[in-house]
């Protein structure tokens, strides 16, 4: 992926009601890694690179007709041949499974982590389905902004031999989510218009002004840490995560400065595109060295939210939700007809 081109979610012109890839087969399809037992499956071109020449990706449901048709017919066929599992340790001698998140899978071997994106979906902390080519998206995503960010803070990154798979060193990971923020918005319990229309006016030790509204800009971008809890991420101050010994002050400090950093440069290049980067996560970790290097994925629509961008005011002054090409439509969905914190089984619809 080049690094002068940005993503297909930062290609974008007229306002899409979600980033969805065209898919179709590459006559340049490098072999998978062995994950599971379905079959090799096509790349997800995003719609940048089948608009025809160097032009912006148009929205798909301005498409004609007959390409939208496809492309659906397309992403159905795909649906029973999702990445939802991973059993590399089984395949490949000498790696072992250190962990498995919501949507990574993480191998360990030697001094290297194989870290594979799957398609599984995430949200309010737990996996709600699978959806195809999106571990790809996301893993090809990544790789960008860590190149594109890479004059901010040094990587884990070393190779990424599979569309959906990231060689990175082994690192001493820090338990801490960096989360930044540039609107009052969200769904989630933790989000800030959660608290804020709770009442909550000092966040994370963050001073947040009387009189916002949803989905209004803050006077400053802000860091909202969180622990890395096994069940539901828990939101810290930074004098806490100090004190209780999460990070040293020295590191917590540096990978402050990264992050509000990383962000503002997210925010200028979304811009420069057509969409505003709302708030994201980053995740830190320190190599054997000491260096505070950047892990995990970067500026991803599963680790971010996208608003388009010439839309937004005018949606903002009439009292409407911004148009998003992140996963916040699929909160919104399962937060009013299910609590998809509690309920065992999710509502379908």
């Amino acid at each position: 992926m080049s690094p002068s081109a940005p993503p297909a979610a930062l290609r974008l012109a007229s306002p899409p009601k979600a980033l969805l890839p065209a898919l179709s087969p590459s006559s340049a399809r490098s072999p998978r890694l062995s994950m599971s037992t379905t079959p090799s499956r096509p790349r997800a071109t995003p719609l940048a690179a089948t608009a025809g020449g160097g032009g912006a990706a148009p929205s798909l449901l301005a498409a004609d007709p007959g390409h939208r048709d496809s492309v659906i017919l397309a992403a159905r066929g795909a649906m029973t041949n999702c990445l939802g599992e991973t059993h590399l340790d089984l395949v490949v001698p000498g790696l072992r499974l250190a962990a498995k998140g919501k949507v990574r899978d993480v191998y360990e071997s030697g001094e290297h982590l194989v870290l594979v994106t799957t398609d599984r979906q995430s949200a309010f902390d737990r996996v709600l389905a699978s959806i195809p080519f999106k571990g790809q998206v996301l893993n090809e995503t990544s790789l960008w902004w860590f190149n594109r960010t890479s004059h901010i803070t040094p990587n884990a990154v070393v190779s990424s031999p599979d569309r959906n798979v990231t060689i990175a060193k082994s690192c001493s990971v820090f338990p801490v989510e960096f989360v930044v923020r540039g609107f009052v918005t969200g769904s989630t319990d933790t989000s800030l218009w959660t608290v804020y229309n709770k009442g909550v006016r000092n966040y994370c030790g963050n001073a947040i002004p009387d009189g916002m509204v949803k989905n209004q800009k803050l006077p400053a971008n802000i860091l909202t840490p969180t622990t890395k809890a096994a069940d539901h991420d828990v939101p810290i101050t930074p004098d806490e995560i100090v004190k209780s010994g999460l990070m040293s002050k020295d590191d917590f400090d540096e990978a402050r400065s990264k992050a509000l950093s990383l962000f503002e440069c997210g925010q200028k290049v979304a811009l420069e595109n057509g969409v505003i980067l709302v708030d994201t996560k980053y995740e830190f970790g320190k190599t054997a060295d000491g260096t505070v290097v950047l892990i995990d994925e970067v500026h991803t629509p599963d680790s971010s939210r996208y608003w388009i961008a010439n839309s937004y005011e005018e949606r903002f002054k009439s009292g409407l939700e911004p148009e998003n090409v992140d996963k916040e439509f699929l909160r919104l969905w399962f937060k009013n007809n299910c609590n998809p914190y509690e309920d065992k089984k999710l509502q379908k619809n």
